[in-house]
């Protein structure tokens, strides 16, 4: 019997200009953005003090951590593109985050490969830029991201 084990792509299989859709979606709770906001020190009154944010415009609710949602965003391409293909980030750049996620929202994420190339000094690994694009349940783009990593070449 065929054995096959879930992984990211070798450097050879990423393709540009594809949309890789992520699938499930991830919802957020309450408890998602609270742990995390506090497990990173974050004491911004927006994400944790309901009083505060309630009253405050133009959203008048609390906003879900825009780091959480940066984290989640890349999290979800994981198990399709670098799970245990992946060597290292290398940054990040061009983050935005258009709209607010809210309690209870739901982010999808879908990558566009942007480039790829052979590392020139590091045999057998290369760069891939992704663009990752996160989006609520309506569709709406409430995070976009480009990041830069160092990826395995397929084993010999």
């Amino acid at each position: 019997m065929r054995r096959i084990v879930q992984r990211g792509l070798w450097l050879e299989e990423f393709e540009t200009e594809v949309i890789y859709e992520h699938r499930p979606g991830r919802t957020v709770t309450e408890t998602d953005n609270v742990l995390f906001t506090t497990l990173t020190m974050n004491t911004q009154a927006l994400h944790l003090d309901a009083a505060f944010s309630d009253a405050l415009p133009p959203f008048n609710e609390r906003l879900v951590n825009s780091m959480f949602t940066l984290s989640t965003l890349v999290g979800l391409s994981v198990a399709q593109l670098t799970q245990g293909t992946i060597v290292a980030n290398l940054g990040f750049t061009e983050i935005a985050f258009p709209k607010p996620l809210f309690h209870g929202d739901t982010l999808y994420a879908e990558t566009v490969v942007r480039a790829v190339r052979e590392s020139k000094s590091r045999p057998g690994e290369g760069i891939v830029t992704f663009e990752h694009i996160g989006r609520n349940q309506h569709g709406d783009v409430v995070a976009t991201a480009t990041r830069n990593t160092l990826v395995r070449k397929k084993p010999a």
